[in-house]
């Protein structure tokens, strides 16, 4: 790993695990801004901080991120926000010759209707699911920008997709947050408060992919920190310089809610509401890129929920509504 790093986004749940990581790593400059320090929407800030510190290396970790809801309610922030962060920072980094950069996207840059499971390959071969359109269209620009500065500038920015992930420093806002997370929230609510039933969205038969936010941080430094062999090709002028992180396998969620249920101690009964959306059927990655340079996920569902509700337990005075915007 390069001297100087910079992490967008590092008080999220992705950067603050990056963080912990290149800690143990021992990196020794790490450069951090609160949103406070530098707001990522402000080109001519972000472009005065990279002249000044000029990093080395960078982890866009920085994004507005949430759940289906709140997808559809704040379309136009999910689209604006998201491409003026990352066009802020790529173009940043490479007018000061930023070395490796690493782009943090998203599963739903795939198509609604993908086979499973998906490959990168499979980017634009067909429509996306219209609940996250917004932020998986902010998404593919992103990519695009790492795959269009690598071919016009010889830059070498690499565009991970991680499946849906979770772990410690989670948002658990009922309305904004994500499944596992609102899952965990919602059985520890009713457990405390005797409720009789727990209702969740949709019709449980989703089926969807999970890692552990620690793993999703082991797999970035990993691929940062490849011999050159082995990282150049990834970054080519002619190819898309994408690689899928994710567990390798999935869960109904329906599965999902009764290993939280068992996780939290929740006795009550499960409900589902068929009149709310499920989103898309099934969204496992394809990681045999991955696994193919070496890499593979150790964190299973049961561990690593056990270990986010402990979390919980020992931070519940730390959420609150709105937490998703802390994560830019």
């Amino acid at each position: 790993m390069s001297k100087s790093v910079y992490v967008a986004g590092h008080q999220g749940l992705v950067g603050s695990a990056l963080v912990a990581g290149l800690h143990q790593e021992g990196a020794s400059q790490l450069l951090l801004r609160t949103r406070g320090e530098l707001d990522l929407l402000d080109q001519a800030a972000v472009r005065h901080f990279f002249a000044e510190q000029r990093p080395d290396s960078v982890f866009l970790a920085a994004a507005k991120v949430g759940g289906i809801h709140a997808n559809n309610t704040y379309p136009a922030e999910f689209i604006y926000e998201n491409l003026m962060i990352q066009s802020n920072i790529i173009d940043a980094a490479y007018r000061n010759a930023v070395d490796r950069l690493l782009f943090l996207g998203s599963s739903c840059i795939y198509p609604k209707f993908a086979p499973q499971p998906m490959r990168e390959d499979y980017l634009l071969t067909g429509a996306l699911e219209p609940t996250n359109e917004p932020y998986a269209v902010a998404k593919i620009a992103g990519i695009k920008m790492c795959q269009s500065y690598n071919r016009q500038h010889g830059t070498r920015y690499l565009a991970v997709m991680p499946t849906n992930l979770y772990g410690p420093g989670d948002n658990f806002d009922l309305e904004n947050s994500h499944v596992l997370p609102a899952l965990i929230r919602r059985f520890h609510d009713a457990k405390a408060q005797g409720t009789k039933a727990v209702v969740v969205w949709g019709t449980g038969t989703p089926r969807r992919e999970f890692l552990y936010v620690d793993d999703m941080a082991a797999a970035s430094l990993y691929l940062m920190g490849l011999p050159e062999c082995q990282f150049n090709p990834l970054v080519s002028p002619a190819v898309t310089p994408l690689v899928n992180i994710g567990f390798g396998s999935d869960v109904s969620i329906r599965e999902l809610a009764e290993l939280v249920r068992e996780v939290v101690g929740y006795t009550g009964r499960l409900e589902f509401d068929h009149s709310r959306p499920d989103g898309t059927a099934q969204k496992l990655l394809d990681v045999s890129k991955l696994q193919g340079l070496g890499w593979q996920a150790t964190t299973t569902l049961a561990d690593g929920v056990e270990k986010t509700y402990a979390w919980f337990l020992a931070h519940q005075g730390d959420y609150r509504a709105g937490a998703m915007e802390a994560k830019c």
